[in-house]
């Protein structure tokens, strides 16, 4: 794939839940090493495209495209699509009866056929990374919320995936243990990581962001970006909405 292509292309993307429109025609791309955050309030869609995006939801028209290849509808070609899209929920889904260390090494040793070895010390580096090698022989049982969900990022980066996709990775998170979880964000967004976030933490967006995307309704309203967005909106829409959430540059 050519690096001016985008890694990932939305064209005019719809959602339905019956008579309910989830998206209605959201067109966005996201670039190659790009951090877009998409903000807005609840229910407006956000955490709905990135559900599609590695086919946890199948759409109901237009097309997603992943680095060059549509998002396809035959389960065994999506899946090894997804393969390289990781994911991180609200929700920790940590294995509770295995380790630190067994949750980030399984999905290599299972989907992509790893040895124990290898898979063990891929997923050390990785908890080093995320702050956490101290803890591997820890049950998720053991560990504070901000500390499972830095698992479940050492567990998503263990598949090298191409792009990160986060849901509202601090919302079930107490306050004391968000700051070290978007620590953990904004070295992979340093690193050059491909990360698409839905986030309600906007002091998050404004830093870490190189493009701020604002939804209503299933609709992109305005993007741009940090600056722009937060300093200087362009539709009463994001006005409003920034201006609910007291928010201050």
């Amino acid at each position: 794939m050519s690096d001016t292509q985008p890694v990932l292309r939305y064209e005019a993307v719809r959602k339905n839940y019956g008579a309910f429109t989830a998206l209605h025609g959201v067109s966005l791309e996201i670039a190659r090493g790009e951090v877009v955050c998409l903000i807005g309030p609840s229910g407006s869609g956000k955490s709905t495209l990135l559900r599609c995006t590695n086919g946890l939801e199948a759409i109901d028209g237009g097309r997603i495209v992943f680095e060059g290849e549509v998002l396809p509808n035959r389960p065994r070609e999506l899946y090894r699509m997804r393969r390289r899209m990781g994911m991180v929920f609200q929700s920790f889904e940590l294995f509770p009866h295995k380790t630190a260390l067994e949750n980030v090494a399984i999905g290599p040793m299972t989907v992509l056929g790893m040895g124990r070895v290898e898979a063990h010390a891929r997923a050390t580096a990785l908890l080093e990374k995320v702050g956490l090698a101290d803890k591997a022989a820890n049950l998720p049982a053991k560990l504070s919320g901000g500390q499972q969900q830095r698992v479940a990022i050492a567990r998503a980066l263990a598949m090298e995936p191409d792009v990160m996709l986060f849901d509202e990775p601090t919302s079930a998170l107490d306050p004391e243990t968000v700051g070290e979880v978007l620590t953990v964000m904004k070295r992979l967004a340093d690193e050059g990581m491909t990360m698409v976030v839905v986030t309600h933490e906007m002091s998050f967006a404004r830093r870490v962001a190189h493009r701020v995307v604002v939804f209503e309704r299933g609709q992109v309203v305005e993007e741009g970006p940090p600056s722009q967005v937060f300093d200087a909106p362009q539709t009463e829409r994001t006005r409003s909405f920034l201006g609910h959430l007291g928010w201050h540059d």
